[in-house]
């Protein structure tokens, strides 16, 4: 309570509160604004009854339930965002570009422009999809209309994501997708409670459980981290004190960015196989249609999901901590870690210690993210897999925007 009142004191953070709430009301409008000629009322029985678009319309804030205008979400610029930094890894001027301030912005509006593409694809995919699962026909001048519209809303949401960023209060991409999620919660919990019944009490039971436990253990993971002892010379090279201090390392570097990673490149090849389902060629139609089946839900999705995240939680880690410039800077301001020669030997052995901190974190994280559709094989439950995920989506974009804002509360004591 006393946080919140030294946030409406500051003028600065209490307009970007304010500024927040303004742009989710404004996404929460848009997200109940229909594609032009789109019946969109038997989605949402269908919503109901496939898991993968169940998880797609968490993904994308649950704007996919009203077949709105952002009913593709954030996930095109989250795709394009991927598809650069992987690039940085293959191409080394690429990287370079990364490394720079200058560098970082030509990346971010090469960024805005793949997402135009990308929308129109996962747009068309998306539409393909529903006309096959639903039974709907939108083709033809509707299937213009509805394309257009859809990458209009994704690149305005990019817009106020971005706007929001710009506050240092909380990631703008991942506030809209929580925004979504909890809009989405009343008419969930509704659903559950109407079509309730005494033999899915333990369901019930399990469903509380893991998400108790998921908010947690998401907590725990977040909040962990590993301090590596610092030396600081006092005085100068020629002599005096000696100051210990300490370099922390945290166990999840990257937050719940390795989640939405996944998320939205788990959901490409279902999107992508849509395309070849009905192909002419027989071989190439049951390869599609195994995808589409295989990454709906089920032990192989579980197990990709786990691996990605893995492999993301080390990716971005790499991106946003550097231990050749960590090992640089200490070696500047007269900082070594005892036992350890300084400068290269320092770098190694903070990269030593970060990847063994990553591992245990990354597997952490992905068994959580992992449990409900493990939960949901088990008890046969649809609700374990989105609900599992929306949890871990909601906590981890609390714990950001906490630790941003009091980021800047820090900031702003220090300059009174």
């Amino acid at each position: 309570m006393n946080v919140f009142l030294r946030i409406l004191r500051i003028p600065e953070l209490r307009n970007g509160l304010l500024f927040i709430l303004l742009v989710v009301t404004i996404f929460r409008f848009a997200a109940h604004i229909p594609v032009p000629g789109i019946d969109a009322s038997s989605l949402s029985s269908l919503l109901a009854g496939n898991q993968f678009l169940g998880l797609l319309n968490v993904f994308s804030g649950g704007t996919l339930q009203n077949f709105s205008v952002v009913a593709l979400g954030v996930a095109p610029y989250i795709t394009a965002s991927i598809i650069f930094q992987l690039l940085g890894m293959i191409f080394p001027s690429m990287e370079e570009l990364q490394k720079e301030e200058q560098g970082r912005q030509r990346i971010n509006r090469w960024t805005r422009f793949a997402t135009v593409p990308l929308s129109l694809l996962q747009g068309y995919a998306l539409v393909t999809l529903i006309n096959k699962t639903a039974g709907l026909t939108i083709g033809g001048f509707e299937l213009i209309i509805a394309l257009v519209s859809m990458t209009a809303g994704t690149i305005f949401l990019m817009w106020l994501a971005e706007l929001i960023s710009e506050r240092k209060m909380g990631n703008g991409m991942s506030i809209m997708i929580f925004a979504g999620i909890i809009a989405s919660f009343p008419s969930f919990l509704a659903q559950s409670l109407a079509t309730y019944t005494r033999a899915e009490l333990v369901d019930v039971i399990v469903f509380i459980a893991l998400t108790l436990f998921t908010i947690i253990t998401v907590v725990f993971v977040s909040e962990g981290q590993r301090n590596l002892p610092v030396q600081y010379a006092r005085g100068g090279t020629g002599g005096g004190s000696k100051v210990m201090s300490s370099l922390p390392l945290r166990v999840n570097m990257g937050g719940m960015i390795p989640i939405l990673f996944a998320l939205s490149l788990i959901t490409l090849p279902p999107l992508v196989g849509q395309f070849f389902v009905d192909a002419r060629t027989q071989v190439i139609r049951d390869i599609a249609t195994w995808v589409v089946t295989v990454f709906s839900a089920g032990w192989f999705y579980a197990i990709a999901e786990f691996g990605l995240v893995v492999m993301f939680t080390f990716f971005y880690a790499s991106i946003v901590f550097r231990p050749d410039q960590v090992a640089e800077n200490l070696q500047k301001q007269g900082g070594f870690i005892p036992g350890v020669r300084p400068g290269v030997q320092t770098a190694n052995y903070i990269q030593w210690v970060v990847n063994r901190v990553l591992l245990a974190g990354a597997v952490f994280l992905a068994t959580i993210a992992v449990l409900p559709v493990v939960m949901q094989e088990i008890t046969g439950n649809p609700n374990m897999l989105v609900g599992g995920s929306s949890v871990i989506i909601v906590v981890s974009v609390i714990i950001d925007m906490v630790k941003q804002t009091e980021a800047q509360l820090s900031m702003r004591s220090y300059d009174v």
